[in-house]
Protein backbone atom coordinates (compact mmCIF):
# COMPACT_ATOMS: atom_id res chain seq x y z
CA UNK A 1 0.00 0.00 0.00
CA UNK A 2 1.68 3.23 -1.21
CA UNK A 3 -1.06 5.63 0.00
CA UNK A 4 0.15 8.23 2.49
CA UNK A 5 -2.05 9.86 5.09
CA UNK A 6 -1.93 13.62 5.59
CA UNK A 7 0.11 13.30 8.79
CA UNK A 8 2.64 11.06 7.05
CA UNK A 9 3.13 13.48 4.14
CA UNK A 10 3.20 16.67 6.17
CA UNK A 11 4.75 15.58 9.47
CA UNK A 12 6.47 12.21 9.56
CA UNK A 13 8.36 12.30 6.24
CA UNK A 14 9.54 15.93 6.75
CA UNK A 15 10.73 14.92 10.24
CA UNK A 16 12.75 12.10 8.70
CA UNK A 17 14.11 14.56 6.11
CA UNK A 18 15.23 16.96 8.87
CA UNK A 19 17.03 14.19 10.74
CA UNK A 20 18.80 12.91 7.62
CA UNK A 21 19.69 16.43 6.46
CA UNK A 22 21.27 17.19 9.86
CA UNK A 23 23.37 14.02 9.50
CA UNK A 24 24.43 14.97 5.98
CA UNK A 25 25.20 18.56 7.02
CA UNK A 26 27.06 17.44 10.15
CA UNK A 27 30.13 19.52 9.31
CA UNK A 28 28.06 22.73 9.18
CA UNK A 29 26.18 21.71 12.35
CA UNK A 30 29.49 21.19 14.17
CA UNK A 31 30.90 24.52 12.94
CA UNK A 32 27.78 26.40 14.05
CA UNK A 33 27.69 24.63 17.43
CA UNK A 34 31.37 25.33 18.06
CA UNK A 35 30.92 29.00 17.10
CA UNK A 36 27.93 29.35 19.44
CA UNK A 37 29.81 27.78 22.37
CA UNK A 38 32.81 30.06 21.83
CA UNK A 39 30.79 33.25 21.30
CA UNK A 40 28.44 33.14 24.28
CA UNK A 41 25.88 35.93 24.24
CA UNK A 42 27.30 37.47 21.05
CA UNK A 43 26.60 34.36 18.96
CA UNK A 44 23.79 36.09 17.04
CA UNK A 45 26.31 38.52 15.58
CA UNK A 46 29.46 36.39 15.48
CA UNK A 47 28.02 33.19 13.98
CA UNK A 48 26.12 34.59 10.99
CA UNK A 49 28.46 32.98 8.47
CA UNK A 50 28.16 29.52 10.10
CA UNK A 51 24.39 29.91 10.47
CA UNK A 52 24.04 30.87 6.80
CA UNK A 53 26.13 27.88 5.71
CA UNK A 54 24.03 25.54 7.86
CA UNK A 55 20.74 26.96 6.57
CA UNK A 56 21.95 26.71 2.97
CA UNK A 57 22.96 23.07 3.41
CA UNK A 58 19.70 22.08 5.13
CA UNK A 59 17.53 23.99 2.65
CA UNK A 60 19.22 22.32 -0.29
CA UNK A 61 18.06 18.96 1.09
CA UNK A 62 14.57 20.18 2.05
CA UNK A 63 13.96 21.46 -1.49
CA UNK A 64 15.35 18.39 -3.27
CA UNK A 65 12.51 16.24 -4.68
CA UNK A 66 14.83 13.23 -5.03
CA UNK A 67 15.72 13.46 -1.32
CA UNK A 68 12.00 13.62 -0.46
CA UNK A 69 11.37 10.49 -2.53
CA UNK A 70 14.30 8.71 -0.85
CA UNK A 71 12.89 9.51 2.60
CA UNK A 72 9.36 8.61 1.49
CA UNK A 73 10.50 5.18 0.28
CA UNK A 74 12.42 4.58 3.50
CA UNK A 75 9.33 5.60 5.51
CA UNK A 76 7.10 3.26 3.49
CA UNK A 77 9.57 0.42 4.04
CA UNK A 78 9.60 1.05 7.81
CA UNK A 79 5.79 1.28 7.86
CA UNK A 80 5.46 -1.99 5.96
CA UNK A 81 7.87 -3.70 8.36
CA UNK A 82 5.90 -2.35 11.33
CA UNK A 83 2.65 -3.64 9.86
CA UNK A 84 4.19 -7.09 9.44
CA UNK A 85 5.87 -7.37 12.84
CA UNK A 86 4.07 -4.86 15.05
CA UNK A 87 7.47 -3.72 16.35
CA UNK A 88 8.39 -0.03 15.86
CA UNK A 89 11.63 0.67 13.97
CA UNK A 90 13.38 2.10 17.05
CA UNK A 91 12.73 -1.06 19.06
CA UNK A 92 13.66 -3.27 16.10
CA UNK A 93 17.03 -1.55 15.74
CA UNK A 94 17.97 -2.09 19.39
CA UNK A 95 19.95 -5.24 20.06
CA UNK A 96 18.04 -7.98 21.76
CA UNK A 97 19.53 -9.07 25.09
CA UNK A 98 21.28 -12.42 25.00
CA UNK A 99 21.15 -14.85 27.87
CA UNK A 100 24.29 -16.49 29.09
Amino acid sequence: DQHLRHVEKDVLIPKMMREKARERCSEQVQDFTKCCKNSGILMVVKCRKENSALKECLTSYYNDPAFYEECKMEYLKEREEFRKTGIPAKKRLQKLPTSM
